[in-house]
């Protein structure tokens, strides 16, 4: 089991296409290999950098950023990460998460309008693309697939 001190924060800095801006990120990782600056990614990220968790990915420490900073993705986890954004104000964030979450898809919300999902490798995307195209016929979601694996397009 890892402690506190196993992890550590990496700054992303990418463009976003749901912000549509230059964004920061900041992630939680493991340390992977020190030395050679390779760390797990352990969170879902929000916005749409080129990562989902459980990559392997080589960082650096950045003088102008005064952190660790991402340069490069090593191993793709074979994980995918979507973003979803509630249109209807009449529909619960927690009651959608929950939906996925029994599909078997752990996600992070910011605010009451916006969530990221992460789809294991594992799993078959076809369920819950079927789940998103619904929801999104009902106009009570859009989203998008950022980060989709070759395991889950098809």
């Amino acid at each position: 089991m890892e402690s506190k001190e196993d992890y550590v924060k990496i700054l992303f800095r990418y463009y976003s296409d749901v912000l549509e801006e230059e964004t920061v990120e900041t992630m939680w990782a493991t340390i992977v290999d020190q030395k050679k600056g390779y760390y797990k990614i352990d969170n879902i990220p929000f916005y749409g950098p080129p990562v989902a968790s459980d990559d392997i990915v080589f960082v650096e420490y950045d003088e102008d950023e005064q952190m660790l900073t991402y340069r490069e993705t090593i191993e793709y986890s074979g994980n995918s990460v979507i973003q979803v954004v509630l249109m209807d104000d009449e529909v619960e964030i927690n009651s959608v998460r929950k939906t996925f979450e029994g599909l078997g898809c752990p996600s992070e919300r910011i605010g009451d309008k916006y969530f990221a999902i992460e789809i294991p490798a594992s799993l078959d995307y076809k369920p819950i693309k079927a789940k998103l195209e619904q929801l999104k016929d009902l106009s009570l979601i859009d989203y998008a697939e950022p980060c989709l694996s070759g395991k889950h397009q098809y």
